[in-house]
């Protein structure tokens, strides 16, 4: 059998080494060692290079001049810039998508909401974790996919990504909590109503207030986990 091109063992290096950043398997300031890298990934230098350069440029590393590479750190003012801008962000084009939505963008809200409500058949607390970060990721996308702008959807994106490590964070502790998770849809199912009634500036309130509720939550498990 031939063997993968190389381009696609980048790929893979980069998809496993920064989905194992945001779950935690390297901790913040963790110096990344290319041996433990090569073997853990089974992957050459080359690709693993590749996979660091890309995750630099989206600050999920640094790179230490002649000394390696390492996890980037995490604060709480980073945590804060980084929510605030979302919820804001996220706050105006769901203001957008009502004004411009049409028809189809309201079943895709009925469609993602009705699924995300609907977490089940899973098999571990992993399973659990991921299934419902999913629907819950396309839920959120659905609400803003009306407003028309692709350069705001993907400003969208690179602020999500920023996110990732500490939403993961949230993750944790609300995905396996009863009580979380009501909450969590009680507040989905009023943006629906209020999204679907067309009040934009109520649904723009309510949207910046959801985003930002996972920061104390995040802030204490920083706190406690001694990582700021």
């Amino acid at each position: 059998m031939d063997n993968p091109p190389r381009q696609n063992l980048g790929i893979s290096a980069y998809q496993h080494l920064k989905r194992d950043i945001i779950r935690g398997v390297f901790a913040p300031d963790e110096k990344l060692l290319m041996s433990r890298l090569k073997s853990r990934y089974d992957l050459g230098v080359g690709p693993l290079r590749e996979a660091l350069s890309q995750l630099v440029a989206e600050r999920l590393v640094v790179a230490i001049s002649q000394r390696g590479y390492r996890v980037a750190p995490v604060s709480l003012a980073e945590l804060e810039d980084i929510y605030d801008a979302r919820a804001e962000l996220e706050a105006m084009m769901l203001r957008l998508s009502i004004e411009r939505g049409d028809d189809s963008w309201e079943a895709d809200i009925l469609a993602t909401s009705h699924t995300l409500n609907k977490v089940m058949e899973v098999h571990s607390p992993d399973d659990v974790l991921d299934i419902w970060d999913n629907r819950h990721k396309a839920f959120h996308a659905a609400l803003v996919a009306g407003c028309g702008s692709n350069h705001l959807l993907r400003a969208r994106a690179g602020l999500f990504d920023q996110a990732e490590r500490y939403r993961h964070l949230w993750l944790q502790e609300t995905v396996f909590s009863d009580q979380a998770l009501e909450e969590k849809r009680r507040q989905h199912n009023a943006l629906v109503d209020v999204a679907l009634s067309r009040d934009a500036e109520r649904a723009s309130r309510m949207m910046r207030d959801h985003l930002l509720t996972p920061v104390p939550v995040i802030t204490d498990v920083l706190k406690r986990r001694e990582l700021v």
